[in-house]
Formats: C-alpha cells, structure tokens, sequence
C-alpha cells in the first residue's frame, strides 16, 4: 500500500515509528508536512498539492493534525477524502473530537459515564455553573487545550469565579467540571484501535500536580482495565466515529468517567508501559480496512 501522513515532525516518536511499521509490512509511507499542503478547488477536481506539485495517489491517510492547526489540517483532510483516499480518522470525527462540549455532549447522548460539567457565556453565571458541578473544588478547562495546557483546578468559590471571570473576560471559551477528588490524580488511557481495547495503561501525576498528562511530568504503567471500563471506550469510540484513539477515563465512585476522547494517540508512552507493537497494529488495521471511495464523511457534524 501507499499511505500518506500529514504531521508536521517526522522525527516525532509516533510518526518514526509508524512509518517503521508501515515499511516493515513492505508498504510505502511518505509524511508530508500539513502545513506545505495547499488545496485548489475547482468543479469535479478536488486537488491537494505538496510544495507546489500535485499530490500523488494514495490507498489511505493517517491523519496526525495538531490541536493549533485543527482548522488548516482537517480543510487538508477534506480534500484527500473528496479524492477518494479512505482515511484512518475522518474529518468529521477529529473535528468532534477536538471540541470538548461537542464530544461532551455527543457522549452524553447515547449515556457514558461523564464528570458533571457545566457551560456557560456570562461570566455572571459563575456561581450558577460551579454550583451545577457539586463544587468547589472545580476542574476548569479550555474547551480546545490539550496536553493538560488550559486545565486549572479552582479549590474556593472565589478561586473559581475570579478564573472563571478572567478566561470568559478574555473571550476564552471554558468548561467547569466536577473534581473526582477519588481519582486520586490518577487517569486511565485505553487505546481503541477498530473497535477494539489494544492496550491501556494508568497515568499518575508528577508531586502536587492533579494532571496526570505525561506531559506534565506524569508516569504511566501497564493496567488490567475492567470489563465495564473496556466497554466504556469501546462505545465512546464508536459514537466518536474514530478508528484510531485515546479514551482517557477516571475511576470514580458510580464508575468510570470519561475526560476526553483523544483522535491522535502519542504512542510513546502507551508502548513503553506495555511492552505492545501498538504502531504495527495500527498499520494492519490499515492494510485490512483501507477501500478507495468508503469515507463516510458526508459533511455531518
């Protein structure tokens, strides 16, 4: 197969060792920087072009966007799936993924485990939604962070009104949520890979640090998940619309809760903590799905 990745660092682990994957099952995988993409549009010829010249064919995409350039990445997705290329995500479900109301409220929908959380546009109704989460203490988060970036805990109701006061008089859209104080800043990671669990590992917070992102400084190691927590990222997948992804979950007292829905997994450290070939996975569940002209991308949101 001939497979392209849109990342902007190849040297990055998950992309090495993607590639290393695709190569080792005699497939060719270029990575094209997404922001030397450029797309022409004109009736019945959906083009992407790459430094200047006319993107080759394709059987499939991965798609390795990152959250600052969501927007220019998923308009570059859109177009290779208008060619017919067949996608690992598609557009649609990445765009879903990376809101966090949106994939808050779609998972809410069809009734996974979730945090209480609360949303609102008047910073005059602080009270109102820190109330409506059980709190103080509150988690208080970007609606598009990621990595832990944007994500504040709030101990005191004033704490929490005057950081909710500060990022909506900045025009910044935020979510508060239940603290699940039992989690002990702890977080579980499935990784979904075709609708099934292929490994999963629990993240701990650095010292005095409630993000459990490794990111952050955070360590993870292999854990057995339970049949309900499996479940529960199985199903959140599938209502995402995403092949490939990170569940991140809590363990909390009435189960697990869902904290995000990640549409492009790091592999480095899920890798290390299991010991798991998770890149070779993702290659041949590629090789065995990828069709020409079988996106399902219809412009649903």
């Amino acid at each position: 197969m001939k497979i392209a990745m849109l990342a902007r660092n190849p040297g990055l682990y998950s992309h090495r060792r993607l590639k290393e994957a695709a190569e080792a099952r005699g497939h060719t995988l270029d990575i094209l920087n997404t922001l030397r993409c450029t797309v022409h549009i004109a009736s019945h010829r959906p083009q992407v072009f790459y430094n200047g010249a006319p993107v080759a064919a394709y059987d499939a995409v991965i798609p390795r966007i990152g959250a600052s350039i969501t927007n220019y990445g998923l308009a570059i997705l859109r177009q290779f799936e208008m060619r017919g290329i067949w996608s690992l995500n598609e557009s649609v479900a990445i765009g879903r993924s990376r809101d966090k109301l949106r994939s808050l409220q779609i998972l809410a929908k069809h009734g996974l485990g979730l945090p209480l959380t609360a949303y609102a546009n008047d910073p005059k109704a602080a009270e109102e939604i820190i109330k409506a989460v059980k709190g103080p203490p509150v988690v208080i988060k970007l609606i598009e962070g990621t990595q832990g970036i944007g994500v504040v805990l709030a101990e005191t109701m004033s704490s929490a009104k005057s950081v909710i006061e500060a990022f909506r008089g900045a025009n910044v859209n935020i979510l508060v949520q239940e603290f699940i104080k039992e989690a002990g800043g702890t977080d579980i990671r499935a990784l979904v890979v075709g609708g099934k669990v292929v490994a999963a590992m629990q993240r701990t917070g650095a010292p005095d640090e409630f993000r459990s992102n490794l990111h952050r400084g955070g360590s993870a190691k292999v854990i057995k998940i339970t049949p309900e927590e499996r479940s529960t990222a199985v199903r959140a997948a599938k209502r995402m619309g995403l092949n490939v992804c990170g569940v991140d979950m809590l363990r909390s007292n009435h189960g697990p809760v869902i904290m995000e829905v990640n549409s492009s997994p790091g592999l480095e450290g899920i890798e290390s903590a299991t010991g798991k070939d998770i890149a070779g996975q993702i290659i041949d569940f590629i090789a065995a799905n990828a069709k020409s002209a079988t996106t399902k991308t219809k412009g649903r949101g």
